[in-house]
């Protein structure tokens, strides 16, 4: 039996899809598997697939019921399931033939066996699953060289309970974890494909310290040991790490070269309303800083639109921003996704709209109706907001606070002046950046002659931040937001 999977999933060809790749490794030796990510490649309209198997986020929700009716039209049996599957299960139940909710390893077999023996059902339901049970993804099936780096999975779940929060709902609140030798076999397959960067996927990698630390001290090993030179590491964490010299010195050594952290906002009774405790009574600009300073970049996530948000959060998150050597941020309205608390509240409240299912899909919409604005004037201070953070003003402030801190606990000497080598699969989107006016040419020769009295590791970080700056205007200017 023949089984396409096919996956819609965002804009970039940043990271491989970890998900397709995965379930790949659970379909039986004996079946034919092919795997499509739409990032990377068309879809096959005509297949020859005997089941078809579709997964993404709410931002692709649309385009997996577009390729489910395709393919179910044709006369294929469409499989549907992942996290919007799993949190919108009335939603996606329509559109195929079999809806699976949940995490797959333990009932991948059942599946399975059914379709062979033609007897499967309609549903399909999985638990918080063991994850020695999750098998090495099947990267021989995923296009080589159509990603920047790879993926690894180590942890699912986090203890945290922010109420925005659907992935928590989605894979729970006990963390669950690999083992160091499982991640470091999953981690060989990746480096024999051609893979020396990694991200590793975890919602929240720094939750306990002490497996985390063993855990880089294994990378650590690893690398060093590694033929073909090391690989460098990206992942997700909670700000609280920040404090931890130890854990940050650990993670630097280890080619952890960048990490996402959701900062939210200054605003602490925002923090407290929506239990984001973590992030209180913490100078939130300080620990961000001491992550930069150990040689570990930042990437942030700022929302604005929590109940104790009045029309005064936009100056102040301008001004917050400002200040954090953090180049790249995620600026986007708060919303209230499927299954979670901050839904319940609302809908229990009258302020939520219903209709307004993409709203998770468009960082400047929402489905909240505001406690202290109009959604209107939510909605445009929010383009504002973003807008002024990456002018290139705002932008170039930033990455000079960021150079300034970067590695500035390291011991390194300072190189003599040198030329800036860019890469050739930059070299188009820095173009880009520089057609869009005088400012942004000028901000781009400076930093670049800034850089040429850099390090290595410094100048790899801003030419990427740069790279990621030239995708974000881009995007801007396709909405028309910015020219």
């Amino acid at each position: 039996m023949e089984v396409s999977a096919q996956v819609k999933n965002g804009l970039q060809t940043l990271v491989a899809d970890l998900t397709t790749t995965t379930l790949a490794a659970m379909v039986p030796p004996d079946w034919h598997v092919k795997l499509c990510d739409e990032r990377i490649q068309s879809v096959d309209a005509d297949c020859a697939a005997d089941v078809v198997g579709i997964t993404g986020k709410i931002t692709q929700r649309n385009r997996m019921i577009e390729l489910a009716a395709h393919y179910r039209s044709r006369g294929k049996l469409v499989i549907i399931g992942g996290s919007y599957a799993s949190l919108s299960p009335d939603d996606m139940r329509p559109h195929c033939d079999i809806l699976v909710v949940g995490e797959a390893e333990e009932i991948a077999p059942q599946i399975f066996a059914d379709l062979a023996s033609g007897q499967w059902r309609d549903k399909y339901v999985g638990g918080k699953v063991d994850l020695s049970l999750s098998p090495v993804p099947r990267w021989d099936l995923y296009p080589k060289g159509a990603a920047v780096i790879g993926a690894i999975q180590t942890s699912r779940g986090c203890p945290f309970e922010c109420e925005f929060c659907d992935v928590i709902q989605y894979v729970g609140r006990k963390q669950r974890h690999k083992s160091i030798d499982q991640i470091l076999r999953e981690l060989d397959c990746l480096y024999a494909h051609g893979y020396r960067g990694v991200f590793l996927v975890d919602d929240n990698f720094t939750v306990f310290r002490k497996r985390t630390k063993a855990l880089l001290r294994a990378l650590i090993d690893w690398n060093r040991a590694a033929k073909d030179g090391p690989v460098e590491f990206s992942t997700q964490v909670s700000i609280d790490a920040g404090r931890d010299d130890a854990l940050l010195e650990i993670a630097a050594e280890a080619g952890l070269r960048k990490v996402f952290i959701g900062i939210e906002t200054p605003n602490e009774d925002s923090l407290r309303e929506t239990k984001k405790r973590q992030n209180l009574n913490r100078n939130l600009t300080e620990d961000v800083r001491n992550f930069v300073a150990h040689g570990v970049a930042v990437t942030g996530g700022i929302i604005v639109g929590f109940d104790s948000d009045g029309p005064d959060i936009f100056e102040m998150q301008r001004n917050f921003i400002d200040g954090l050597p953090v180049p790249i941020l995620s600026v986007g309205t708060l919303v209230a996704p499927d299954q979670t608390p901050l839904k319940a509240r609302l809908r229990a409240e009258g302020r939520l709209i219903e209709s307004d299912l993409m709203a998770a899909a468009h960082p400047f919409y929402t489905n909240i109706i505001p406690k202290q604005m109009s959604r209107q004037e939510l909605l445009d201070g929010v383009r504002a907001l973003c807008l002024s953070v990456y002018s290139p003003a705002a932008f170039e402030r930033r990455v000079m606070g960021f150079i300034a801190t970067f590695q500035s606990r390291s011991e390194k000497p300072r190189p003599a002046p040198h030329q800036v080598r860019i890469r050739p699969w930059y070299q188009s989107i820095f173009r880009t950046v520089m057609e869009r006016g005088a400012e942004e040419k000028d901000m781009y020769r400076r930093v670049i002659r800034r850089l040429q009295t850099e390090r290595s590791e410094t100048v790899n970080a801003v030419l990427w931040d740069l790279a990621r700056y030239g995708q974000v205007r881009h995007m801007f200017h396709e909405a028309n937001l910015a020219p």
